[in-house]
């Protein structure tokens, strides 16, 4: 039975259109009989439709706070000149999910491949898209991005991967693993089978604390940025700012997107050869690893890097670790943009 959480609305991530792409078989062998894709739409697809922009959504994301950091007139992702197609992911609670599925506990494993699949059908399908002037994304939108470059490369004319990498490495798989036991070890969990995100409080809390220790930097405390975002302790930024974002998600569908970005690989492809999967794309693609980022460290997307036909390594300082991309470093924000204008204004 379906779990009813009003965080996952129109109210707070509006507007959006849910769209039923049909029946879609997942790479596990399970089925999603009615896949259903909330998609966000900012500008118009002019005659030729070759500005189009897809935007895949990261982990805990959805398209309202993408829009609200990166779509803008007179930025890159500008809706004047682009039609920027939000898409969120799988799992995440505007689409299919577990907690809006008949059976929550039962919802069947979904992988990174299955998301780029039920996105091209709708692109292809619903809008009659041959080709995307760009798929750009951070974190598991990176990986979606990379997926996207690599399964269609012919549609694929520039590619963004940002904080985010091909094939997930062992390191950050324990780290997501860490995340995941937060949430599951809290008795209030029960296996999965709780009746709201309230009662797994405790399981979320120790959640959101591991993602302030490891999304962030160790440069990020030292500077007191939290100060500059208007907490004047760590414990009232932990309480109010890191708990407060967690504590209305639904535990399922954090655990569908954990495994997911666990278990993300292009080199699946091509027989677990990364080099050889990288090469297929034929995107103009850059590559834009954070600095100081702790999940996917610039060291691990520079070894993807130089396995991509024509690529440009383009990594973004800051200070704020991996949630960087949340859009609180106006400085990081402008690289993104700098970054974005030359990919788009390159030929392809």
């Amino acid at each position: 039975m379906a779990i009813d959480n009003p965080y996952y609305s129109q109210e707070n991530h509006g507007p959006y259109e849910l769209i039923d792409i049909g029946r879609l078989e997942l790479e596990e062998g399970g089925v999603l009989e009615r896949c259903k894709l909330a998609v966000a739409m900012h500008g118009k697809l002019n005659a030729a439709k070759d500005n189009a922009i897809l935007v895949p959504t990261w982990y805990s994301g959805t398209n309202k706070l993408l829009e609200q950091v990166y779509t803008g007139k007179g930025r890159a992702l500008d809706p004047d000149r682009y039609c920027i197609i939000i898409v969120n992911q799988i799992g995440n609670g505007l689409s299919t999910s577990p907690h809006n599925s008949d059976d929550p506990v039962a919802f069947p494993k979904v992988r990174i491949g299955d998301d780029v699949r039920a996105q091209h059908k709708l692109l292809t399908e619903r809008f009659g898209l041959s080709s995307l002037a760009l798929v750009v994304g951070g974190s598991m939108g990176a990986q979606q991005t990379y997926e996207w470059a690599v399964r269609y490369p012919d549609m694929v004319k520039r590619a963004a991967p940002i904080a985010g990498t091909a094939k997930n490495t062992e390191h950050d798989f324990l780290f997501t693993e860490t995340l995941v036991d937060a949430i599951t070890t809290d008795p209030g969990f029960k296996a999965g089978r709780y009746a709201s995100s309230a009662e797994v409080a405790d399981g979320l809390g120790r959640h959101a604390k591991m993602w302030t220790v490891m999304g962030w930097s160790t440069e990020f405390f030292k500077e007191g940025r939290h100060k500059l975002l208007g907490f004047e302790t760590m414990q009232l930024f932990v309480d109010n700012f890191m708990k407060g974002y967690f504590a209305p998600m639904d535990p399922n569908d954090l655990l569908a997107m954990a495994w997911k970005w666990q278990r993300g690989d292009v080199s699946r492809h091509t027989g677990g050869d990364l080099r050889a999967a990288l090469q297929r794309i034929k995107a103009k693609t850059f590559v834009m690893p954070i600095t100081s980022d702790m999940f996917f460290p610039p060291s691990d997307c520079r070894n993807e890097w130089r396995f991509i036909p024509d690529a440009e390594f383009r990594p973004i300082e800051s200070i704020d670790g991996h949630l960087a991309l949340f859009g609180v470093d106006p400085n990081a924000l402008a690289q993104i943009d700098r970054n974005l204008n030359d990919l788009l204004a390159a030929k392809v």
